[in-house]
Order: C-alpha cells, then structure tokens, then sequence
C-alpha cells in the first residue's frame, strides 16, 4: 500500500487535498501530518498550502518540518501547491521579502499593478488572480498523461513563479504576463494552480502523481 504524506503546517485548507487524494486513489494510505517521522517513512510527499509565505516558511521551521521535508524532496515523489511551488525558489516578494527553500532557482515575485491590462479587451485583470486558466504544458511528464494540451485548472494567488532556469518549466499560463504554473526537477513537480479544485484535469494530476516513481 502506498502511503501519502500530505504536510500540515497550520496554513489553507490541507483536508480538501486529502480528500481528492483518496479519492483517486482510494487504496492509498493519505496522512495530514506534522510529524517529522511521517514524512521520513512516507512513500510519496505533498507540500500544499494558501496564504503568505513568510507564515509557511515560519512554521516549517517552528515544527521542525523543514529539514525532514528538504530530505524527502532529494528521495521521494514529491507534489508541491500553491504556496508549495513558491517555497521552492530562491526567494519572495512577499512580505517585504522572504528567502525560501532555494531548490529551484528563481524568484516568486507579485503581479504588477501597472501591467495587469487584459490584451485582447484592454480591460484591467484582478489581483488575486482567481479562477479558471489555462496551462501550456511546455515539456512531457508522467503527470500531465491523460491531461490535454492547454486545460483549465483553477488558481487563487497574487504572486507568482518566475523561473531563472527554463529547464525547471513544465507548464506556463498567461495573466496579463507569462509565468510558471508548473516546474519539475527530477523527482519533484509543483503546481502554482489548486488540482483539487480543478475537477477532472486536476484529480487525473493527482491520480497521476500517486502511480509516480519519481523518475
């Protein structure tokens, strides 16, 4: 039996995560944990979250999650969203600046007001950027099989990825500008977008994610 370590570190709505998880795989075993030893023992590790990064980063450290979580991310299959792609680059806007996990290299920077202009209606674009968007897959993975070109997945955030090196792109979408909605780096894959919001493209992510060897 597979086991599904999903982090609980106190932030979003981790529980709706494990359900989709379940729900894909219902022979798997899935953990919300903030146990250290969950996730050492665990064969596949999920970083979820919503909200601000210097909150997530801040309890990663209180419970003492950051060094077990570094480790699985070096061995395991391992599925970041939302605020579990952001923590992966080098560093954050957000919150007058934040350093993150620095395992991609990047910067995860906030939308910018004096561009967010629609460029086919000129109308300006909200900031959270929220709803239904399209992802251009820009490379082949395990996770986007059975995923057609440019689906809709949903998304609910006002900072975004921008990725220094393009081999860590798997998927980008456009909101006013480009950005990375998707990066993958050997065995890790993150998300910017919710797929347990994101009804049949997203649980057929997740569905993918947990037959995923890493590789």
């Amino acid at each position: 039996m597979s086991t599904v370590a999903v982090i609980d570190y106190g932030m979003g709505n981790l529980r709706s995560v494990c359900k989709a998880i379940e729900h894909v795989a219902p022979g798997a075993r899935v953990r919300l944990t903030a146990e250290a030893a969950d996730i050492r023992h665990a064969d596949r590790v999920v970083f979820p979250g919503q909200g601000a990064i210097g909150g997530c980063m801040a309890a990663l450290g209180a419970n003492r999650l950051r060094e077990s979580l570094l480790e699985a991310m070096k061995t395991k299959p391992f599925l970041g969203i939302c605020l579990g792609l952001q923590a992966l680059y080098d560093f954050s806007e957000e919150g007058g600046g934040t350093p993150c996990l620095s395992l991609l290299a990047g910067a995860v920077k906030r939308f910018p007001s004096e561009k967010m202009t629609d460029a086919a209606s000129g109308l300006p674009l909200k900031v959270p950027h929220m709803g239904w968007n399209q992802v251009r897959q820009t490379v082949p993975h395990p996770l986007w099989q059975g995923i057609p070109q440019d689906s809709r997945f949903y998304f609910v955030h006002s900072y975004y990825a921008d990725s220094a090196d393009a081999r860590d792109v798997a998927g980008e979408t456009e909101y006013a500008l480009r950005f990375t909605s998707a990066a993958a780096h050997e065995n890790i894959f993150a998300v910017q977008f919710h797929p347990e919001k994101s009804q049949r493209a997203g649980l057929r992510l997740l569905e993918n994610f947990v037959s995923w060897n890493g590789n």
